[in-house]
């Protein structure tokens, strides 16, 4: 049974695009970056598939090999716009033309938050300003607690965040209060996610829990997702998948807890007998370490990953066909803590395709969803180039 694997190492950028001035993400380049500043850091299984092999500017020096046992290249991302939903969206075939709103400047307008009130019962919001989400809980923590009054706070991303102490707001509240801001934000107020952000802790002590949850913007068109679902087959979401697409054309869906509880699911459903997509987030990268500029623990996470990519090889079937990128940059070396506009690596392996292929740079990232439909020979007129043939 034919089957693809998309891992998606979130944030793990390769690279500033040629346009990235225009978004003041000059310089960024989260993998090589790390690799500069810490020379230790070893990546030898996503370099053996050829990681360091990969077209660009001192790439090399991750770590070029002789003879790659994989695919290998970069995709320019041709949509406007450097978050989340839009990385991954392009990937599944759409290519967002208007980037969606941000609201950094003057956080979001008096009729949105008093509509929210509104809908909530007359419920106050504290904050209503673009910040850190750890800084954020930390500065109004203490009130929040006090008033009982979330946080709601956005970033340079287009999110509408909102924080509450799971022991003020129970985590489903706080999800109810989400559910009312997603159905407010439409039209020019349609950012891309909203982001519940549960907290606990103590004055002074305060710190995120893993209750997050996204509620996304639905899909605007089709994606690999209907598609592959549509055709009978089994689309298995791991990690925040399921949240970005908006639930649509998933038949199976696994919520994580960190990146090393992704790469066990991963797997495991690896393992078991199926066909169509496993499509799969693994969100520390960017969650933990790169919105934080945490350089160590970035380094920490892209060698963990690495050492368990054998695990992940060896329980690869035959006709599968495994796929690693990334959605953005979130560089931790630059002094910025907001997702970068870089290339993102595209690595492939699987028993039935070439190896040492060099895939290029890639125009966009809807080269990946393409690629896929046309292996698993579903019909479609999505967006993008499939590399099938370079690789069969």
């Amino acid at each position: 049974m034919k089957r693809a694997i998309i891992i998606v190492l979130d944030s793990v950028g390769i690279g500033e695009l040629p346009d990235a001035a225009k978004y003041g993400d000059q310089g960024s380049n989260t993998l090589v970056n790390i690799k500069k500043a810490r020379p230790d850091m070893n990546l030898k299984n996503l370099c053996s598939l050829g990681l360091g092999n990969i077209d660009g500017k001192e790439i090399s020096i991750l770590g070029n090999v002789t003879f790659p046992s994989g695919c290998y290249g970069k995709m320019a991302e041709a949509s406007n716009g450097k978050d989340t939903t839009t990385g991954h969206w392009e990937m599944a075939g759409i290519i967002t033309e208007h980037p969606f709103p941000t609201f950094t400047k003057t956080g979001f307008p008096y009729e949105v938050m008093r509509r929210l009130e509104e809908d909530t019962g007359d419920m106050g919001f504290l904050g209503n300003l673009a910040a850190s989400g750890t800084e954020i809980i930390n500065i109004l923590g203490d009130e929040h607690v006090r008033t009982g009054f979330p946080i709601v706070y956005t970033s340079a991303d287009s999110v509408f965040q909102i924080a509450a102490h799971e022991d003020i707001v129970p985590v489903e509240k706080l999800y109810w209060i989400c559910e009312k801001a997603r159905k407010i934000l439409t039209g020019p107020y349609a950012v891309a996610r909203v982001i519940a952000r549960p907290f606990t802790g103590t004055s002074g002590h305060y710190v995120r829990t893993k209750n997050r949850r996204d509620f996304s913007l639905e899909p605007t068109s089709t994606t690999i997702l209907d598609l592959i679902s549509g055709d009978g087959k089994n689309v298995t979401a791991i990690g925040k998948i399921e949240d970005i697409f908006q639930h649509r054309g998933i038949t199976e869906k696994s919520h994580t807890t960190n990146n090393p509880d992704g790469i066990e699911k991963t797997i495991e459903y690896i393992r078991k007998p199926s066909d169509g997509l496993i499509f799969t987030n693994l969100v520390d990268f960017d969650m933990v370490y790169g919105h934080r500029n945490d350089l160590d623990g970035y380094k920490a996470a892209l060698e963990y990953f690495d050492n368990k990519l054998p695990d992940i090889i060896s329980a690869l079937k035959d006709e599968d066909i495994l796929f690693i990128t990334a959605d953005h940059g979130c560089d931790p070396t630059t002094p910025s803590t907001d997702h970068s506009r870089e290339y993102v690596p595209i690595l492939t392996y699987g028993k039935n395709i070439k190896a040492g292929v060099n895939l290029g740079i890639r125009s966009t990232f809807a080269d990946l969803g393409k690629t896929i439909v046309d292996y698993l020979n579903i019909d479609n007129t999505l967006a993008g180039t499939s590399f099938l043939n370079d690789i069969k």
